[in-house]
């Protein structure tokens, strides 16, 4: 039997779609078609119901698919055994919002090719409902984001929140410390519309019984920050990007009345029993962070 056309099956199952498996396979749709008609020809059975453009699994293939997690398991299992995993290069496709590409992802990413310089990630930043998009669709094989993403097999994990600040220019924003009242009056600076960012201010904001002037949202941290440098607002950030920001740039955290909620951060990954590197690469980012080992994943 042809692993590659048993993985094909499992994919397809998985994403729910011949295009989506298609595309993380890096496959043409008629080529990965080809393997499943294989596959059933081999088997006898018919795995996939065709006969409309919803997606089905036959009963048969319900049966197969649990064969099939078993083979590809025992396949990494003796790959790893015999060593052929530590001898090729593996490619992990990593997507991470602006926060922790901006703060601490930088250092994670030059710690873990030291510890496993036969890793290469594909490196991905986007706003994080791309990112839980991403990898509902098998684009991705693990994601750092604002939301927790959910599925068939996919599994998340909270990560320690970051903390959020007004953030302005060192020598234009000078108060000592700053009432709703007076944030309101300035051009505030924030993630983009319908973001926990954007959220939180305008909810803190509204209990403080203040309307803003304006509120700018951008999906860009460098864009906020020089916007800030500019001297035309003040912006909300994590407290870890201001640090690594105020180095080159003019910019402070300014001291208010009230706090802003902390960004919630979040791992999630889809269950791969073909990616042997997957759980090194999810414990390199705990490790990272300080995370409990009680909160670790077991493959």
């Amino acid at each position: 039997m042809n692993l590659r056309s048993v993985e094909s099956f499992y994919w397809v199952v998985m994403l729910r779609s011949v295009t989506r498996a298609a595309e993380k396979l890096h496959l043409t749709q008629s080529a990965m078609s080809s393997r499943i008609a294989m596959l059933e020809q081999e088997l006898g059975v018919q795995l996939l119901d065709r006969r409309d453009k919803q997606f089905r699994i036959t009963q048969a293939g319900q049966r197969f698919f649990v064969h099939a997690e078993r083979l590809l398991d025992l396949q990494r299992e003796i790959k790893s055994e015999m060593g052929t995993a530590s001898i090729q290069p593996v490619v992990l496709k990593v997507g991470a919002f602006e926060s922790a590409s901006h703060s601490w992802l930088m250092d994670w990413v030059r710690s873990l090719h030291k510890a496993n310089p036969m890793l290469a990630l594909e490196l991905t930043v986007e706003t994080s409902p791309v990112l839980v998009d991403l990898l509902s669709r098998g684009a991705l094989d693990l994601a750092i984001a604002a939301l927790p993403a959910t599925g068939n097999s996919v599994r998340s994990l909270a990560l320690p929140s970051m903390e959020m600040k007004f953030v302005g220019h060192a020598e234009l924003h000078r108060r000592r410390s700053w009432s709703p009242a007076q944030l309101a009056e300035v051009e505030l600076i924030t993630f983009q519309r319908g973001s926990q960012p954007h959220i939180a201010l305008l909810d803190m904001l509204k209990r403080a019984g203040v309307e803003p002037s304006r509120v700018h949202t951008v999906s860009s941290i460098s864009a906020m920050s020089q916007l800030v440098e500019d001297g035309l607002g003040v912006a909300t950030l994590p407290a870890q990007v201001l640090h690594r920001l105020r180095r080159r740039m003019p910019l402070k955290a300014l001291a208010c009345d009230l706090s802003l909620p902390a960004l919630p951060t979040h791992l999630s990954w889809r269950i791969d029993p073909t990616l042997m590197a997957q759980k090194t690469l999810i414990d390199s980012v705990l490790n990272h962070l300080g995370v409990n080992p009680k909160h670790r994943i077991n493959r």
